[in-house]
């Protein structure tokens, strides 16, 4: 009997985050079954009660479906903040001196705390800092003991507590923090599939991660940092998973290296038959209209073409007013992709080569049995 196309399982699956739009239990189950394989966990926000029930609330529906449903505990990794200002924020002026130094005193218009020695210790002069997201820009012109003295090169509205990226040098911080790794033995205690891995820059920084976990959960590696671009081959093999983390990755490199790195990780994790995950405005849009823009339509197309395992929607699904038709859309493209010749071609043509044994034959041919069915 011929299988049509509507009864194959989807193989390129979607994650969702949950977040105050779609916490409550009514919601996780609709979006379940709207095409939803793996939730995940977002804990850069929210306290390890709300993670607790949400999590809760995960494998009762999985229960009431009958069908495994995945869970990913994301933890916040090294995220760098400057200090408070005086007035809530500062203008910036392209050209204009700004000093970053470790005093606790409230920002101004000339300086501002930057709580990090370690960015200290480790800039040159020449080196770039990304502020909010790459907002703003500054250039170090000297390093002192305590202080780097900067010039704005792209100036702009800088507000008390936002983000600094440093994309030009390997910082001497571990990937998990004090609070990531309360939140990795809370998460591992809970019982997920997957533990997500943030701003890794070092081969050893998934290894201390795997230490920790002790096989307890598979350990997904984002990508974010030009760091671990330059480490992919090892950070891969090391990984048990990856993530194309595009929006930190967006900040650090040029717009035009973002797809080049997609598709650089999306092609060594199928070479090395690791799952790799497609992540960041995949659907942005979706937060706030209820269609997505065609360029969003062919981002998610383009990720299923390239082999991308997983795609995962983000704010869309976290805090977005239409969760349930963001996830109803994604599931439309990727069933309308992977019904597309081209695709199932692709599909073969990169699979890994299967080891010289009866099982993995076995394995192959039931595949491909399955794939003409």
């Amino acid at each position: 009997m011929t299988i049509t196309s509507a009864f194959r399982p989807r193989r390129t699956k979607i994650v969702s985050t949950l977040g105050p739009a779609s916490s409550d239990r009514a919601t996780i189950r609709a979006l379940a079954e709207a095409g939803v394989d793996v939730f995940r966990l977002n804990f850069s926000h929210g306290a390890h009660a709300d993670h607790a029930a949400r999590h809760e609330a995960i494998r009762s529906v999985e229960a009431e479906l009958g069908r495994p449903i995945g869970i990913l505990a994301d933890v916040q990794g090294p995220k760098l903040r400057v200090g408070t200002f005086e007035n809530g924020k500062v203008t910036l002026q392209s050209g204009a001196a700004f000093r970053l130094d470790l005093d606790d005193a409230p920002g101004t218009v000339e300086r501002v705390r930057l709580p990090h020695p370690e960015i200290i210790s480790a800039a040159t002069v020449g080196s770039n800092l990304l502020l909010d997201d790459g907002k703003l820009r500054l250039v170090v012109r000297e390093v002192g003991p305590t202080y780097l003295d900067t010039v704005v090169a792209v100036g702009g509205v800088l507000s008390e507590r936002k983000g600094v990226n440093v994309p030009d040098i390997v910082l001497p911080i571990p990937a998990l923090t004090e609070k990531d790794r309360k939140d990795l033995d809370f998460a591992l205690e809970l019982g997920v599939e997957y533990i997500g891995l943030s701003f890794v820059q070092r081969p050893e920084d998934v290894r201390e991660a795997r230490d920790i976990a002790a096989g307890r959960a598979w350990i997904m590696t984002k990508v974010e940092k030009p760091q671990a671009m330059d480490n992919l081959d090892e950070i891969v093999r090391l990984s048990d998973a990856v993530m194309v983390a595009r929006g930190d990755l967006g900040v650090e490199l040029p717009p035009e290296a973002v797809p080049l790195a997609q598709k650089r990780i999306v092609r060594l994790a199928r070479q090395l038959g690791k799952p790799v995950v497609v992540a960041t405005q995949m659907l942005e849009s979706m937060i706030h209209a209820p269609t997505p823009t065609r360029a969003e339509a062919s981002d998610v197309a383009t990720a299923v073409f390239d082999g991308a395992d997983a795609v995962m929607l983000s704010a869309e699904t976290a805090a977005g007013q239409y969760p349930l038709e963001a996830v109803g859309i994604m599931n439309r493209i990727v069933r309308r992709v992977e019904e597309d010749p081209i695709w199932q071609s692709i599909m073969r043509a990169s699979c890994p080569e299967p080891e010289g044994f009866v099982a993995d034959a076995i394995a192959a041919a039931a595949g491909q049995i399955a794939g003409t069915a």
